[in-house]
């Protein structure tokens, strides 16, 4: 049962990151389209570009302190199940015992 869940748990995170992958590829291919079909000056399409790569840059910056986040939250619940299977593994031990 924890296995499926561990699995679930897994997918979702796996998911989130592809999603995210993709979203980027896809701004930044439209970025570039934008950009060549743009009918700006030279100037204009040079500061364009400027903000466009900041905003990126701050995009990618966050989601990848999302993705971090998201991977100490999986460490840490991973942790509490190895410490819960460890205790269930010591009561049994006990009263097997007896």
């Amino acid at each position: 049962m924890s296995q499926d869940i561990r699995s679930e748990n897994e997918d979702s995170q796996e998911s989130g990151t592809s999603v995210l992958a993709w979203f980027l590829t896809g701004a930044v291919i439209g970025a570039t389209v934008a950009i060549l079909y743009a009918p700006k000056s030279g100037k204009e399409t040079r500061q364009f570009i400027a903000d466009t790569t900041q905003r990126g840059r701050e995009a990618v910056s966050e989601g990848s302190k999302d993705v971090m986040d998201a991977g100490r939250d999986l460490f840490d619940r991973g942790r509490k199940l190895v410490e819960d299977a460890a205790d269930l593994f010591d009561r049994g031990r006990r009263l097997v015992r007896g």
